[in-house]
Order: C-alpha cells, then structure tokens, then sequence
C-alpha cells in the first residue's frame, strides 16, 4: 500500500482538528491511494506515490502497467512518466484507464519511450500478463473505474476508490466473487452531508453489507478501507467502528499477502457451548458443498437432544450433506468434498459403547480405532475441520470410567492435534489460534 489517504491526505496539512491533530500527534501520516501490485501493476499513481514507493523500500523499475481510476490529481501525476525516462527504462509500459485521464499522460511521453495507452470502458476485460482484469462502472462526478483484479493462482482482488455507493451493474458484476480482499472508498467518516461520489462511514458499512449478501465479501475477505479523510473520527474509534463490518485500515506502506494456504486440517477444541460447533461452520461458510459428519447417535427419547441437533441442522446450509455414524474412516478415505467432524468425543463415546469398554475396561480396541482414525485424518484428500472437547483441566471424574474416558480424550485430542496444521481453542465464544 503506497497511501490510503485521500486528496488532502490524513492529516489534512492545514487543519487542527481533533482527527487531524490525533494523527499528526500520532505519527499516522496518510498519502495518496495507490497500491503496488506483485512489483508488476500500480493502482493509481497520484503525484506523491513514486516518492512513497521509495520510501517504503520499493522501486517501480519492474511496473509493467499502470491501472488509472480516473483523472483527479491525486490519483493521477503524469510526470512520473517523465522520471521513468530519465532513468531510461526500456521496457515496455502500458497505462490504461479512462480515456481522459491517458489523455492527460501523453505530453509527459518522449516519441522514443516504450510507453502505450489503453483506453478502458466499464464492462470491459483485458489480460495483463498473469492477471485478468475486469473494470467496472463507480459512482464518482467523472468517469472512473473500479477494477476486479484476478491472478492466475485464483487471488482475487476488488480496488474500489473513488466511488460512493456503487452502481447495481457493479454489484452485479461480482456477485459471488468471494474476493480475497476488498479495498473499498471511505472518505468522508462521519460527515454525511456530501456529494454521493465517495463514501461515509454509514454508506461504507451498507455497501459492505450489500457485497456480503451477494457473495462478493465473504468470512475470509480481507477488507480494507481506503482513500481516508479527515473527517473520519481518530484511528482508535475509527478502528473499532469499521470492526462492525469486519472492516480494517493499514498503515501507507503495509505489505499484504494474499491467499496464504488455507490449513488442511483443522482441530477446533475447548469448553461444552464455547462456540465451537458454529465457529467451525463458520471456517467452511463459503464452501457450498461439505459433508456434514455427526458422530452423535440419535435419541429418539431425549428431546433435548433431539431440539439440539435440528437447531444445528437449521442452521446449516441446505446444500451441506449430513451424516450420522461413527464409522468416519471410511468417509474420510473417498471424500471428495470438505468436511466438517463434529465432534472427536462423541465418536469416542459411540467406540467405547461398541467394544464395551465401560464393563471390561480394555481399551486396547479403542487405541486400534484412534490409530485408523489418525491415518484416516493425514490421508484425508480433502479440507476437514474436526470439533473436540476439553475435559479435565484439572478436575479428577469420580468414576472409573469418568476417568477413562477422560484419559482416551485427551489422548485422542493431542494425536490429532499433532497432526493438524491449525489448533483453534474456543473460550466464551472467543477464538484462540494455538497453531
């Protein structure tokens, strides 16, 4: 990130308001919007980037495109053209955008420099070596392009400056788009009297919710608000009103990677109603298909039980598959969809109950079915998330058999722990991640 700030940067240099003062106080200097993307693609290039670049340590030598929203000064300093011919660079250069921003590039263009112009239209695609992008109509007072930015690895990105609250071509356009990060317009913060060209901190929120409800924003978007204004309050409240949207700001100069593996094996564990059940729904929400494995044997005779599992089912969505057994390895081996295992102590239970356990108190067929339930887990082709409980943390059960299942759990637990690349523990509702 080059600058998240808006034209007049955050602070503005001539005012001593509170949210001015907070930054300026603060160290929290905002420049011009504009990204690096990849060391390949700049996202604007308003005068102050190309100084910015070097002052976070990187060079725009390797740039091979330059994407313009549109032609206000900030987002546009054509004489960063210039510079790069006085360090005669010979690569060749695209820059593409609106046609009246390029038309405000070409007298910064030497006839010998390898610079082209391309002209974009909302509606139009056009593939820049890895990278597929599609521009989109903004609200904005002159014609400006938002930009939905594809690699060829599937990251997927949505650069959303200047704009107010976009246009329904827009938010149709990327329906179900499940971008990895979303930079989205929040100019004004709380001032609302304003033209409808950018967006305040109540437009921002519904236009994040808007791009939830329709699968552009998902659980796992990175989404950041960008081209910030002094009329935003401070960063601390600032930070904790965009918390309400899962919304997050940056510092000019943050580095962001996007698309990091997705764990393939993740334990969740903790406390009886900590969550658990709902925050690993959650990890596999923008999956459409899972299979749904319910280790828990029905009882016909206990309604609460039976009340629990359709207030899990309800809430699940209708296309997840649900199964009900115990008998996992088998499911585990051919799934070719993700999976979510809820829950480790149910499944042990329901072992325990087939081999007897509580009466003869041999385990030794229990640790037979821990060992194929732990191959089943590694060799696993598709993502799972397992729910577990924590028993004991320092309670001693007063029976035998209290204390033998609590043994066996534990056991169970650290196996597939081992063997997991993500250990989440869940305390009040509160994620822990322990790996």
């Amino acid at each position: 990130m080059l600058g998240t700030g808006a034209a007049d940067g955050w602070p503005n240099p001539f005012c001593t308001c509170e949210s001015c003062s907070w930054a300026l106080k603060n160290g929290s200097v905002r420049g011009h919007t504009a990204a690096l993307l990849d060391n390949q693609i700049l996202v604007d290039c308003g005068p102050e980037v190309p100084r910015a670049a070097s002052r976070y340590g990187r060079t725009l030598a390797g740039v091979s495109h330059i994407l313009l929203t549109h032609s206000h000064p900030d987002h546009l300093g054509p004489m960063a053209l210039l510079f790069r011919s006085w360090a005669s660079r010979t690569e060749p250069l695209q820059v593409l955008g609106p046609a009246d921003a390029l038309d405000l590039c070409r007298d910064w263009v030497g006839p010998q420099d390898p610079v082209t112009f391309v002209p974009l239209v909302a509606g139009q695609s056009i593939t820049l070596d890895k990278y597929v992008v599609h521009a989109l109509a903004a609200t904005h007072e002159v014609p400006t392009l938002l930009y939905d930015i594809t690699d060829t690895d599937g990251t997927r990105i949505f650069w959303a400056t200047d704009t107010g609250p976009l246009p329904e071509t827009t938010i149709a356009a990327i329906a179900e788009a499940d971008f990895d990060a979303l930079f989205l317009d929040e100019t004004f913060g709380n001032k609302t009297d304003h033209d409808t060209g950018h967006h305040d901190l109540p437009s921002f929120a519904r236009t994040v919710t808007a791009l939830r409800d329709n699968g552009a924003v998902t659980d796992r978007t990175d989404v950041l608000a960008v081209h910030l204004g002094h009329h935003n309050p401070p960063l601390p409240e600032l930070t904790e009103t965009l918390s309400y949207s899962a919304a997050r700001t940056v510092p000019d100069g943050a580095v962001l990677r996007l698309r990091m593996p997705v764990p393939h094996r993740t334990l969740i564990t903790g406390g009886a109603r900590a969550g658990k059940s709902t925050y690993a729904e959650s990890l596999l929400a923008s999956d459409k298909h899972v299979t749904y494995i319910a280790t828990g044997d029905p009882d016909d005779d206990d309604p609460d039980w039976t009340d629990r599992m359709a207030s899990h089912r309800a809430r699940r969505p209708a296309t997840w598959t649900t199964v009900e057994t115990s008998g996992v390895c088998e499911i585990l081996s051919g799934a070719t969809e993700p999976i979510l295992f809820d829950c480790l102590g149910t499944w042990l239970t329901a072992r325990m109950n087939r081999h007897d356990v509580w009466a003869s108190g041999d385990t030794t067929a229990v640790h037979t079915d821990i060992d194929q339930l732990l191959k089943s887990w590694v060799t696993c082709p598709v993502r799972i998330v397992a729910v577990t409980n924590e028993v004991g943390s320092g309670v001693v059960p007063e029976t035998k058999s209290g204390r033998m299942f609590r043994d066996l759990l534990g056991i169970l637990n650290a196996r597939i722990a081992d063997a997991s690349e993500s250990v989440v523990l869940l305390t009040a509702g509160v994620p822990t991640r322990l790996r």
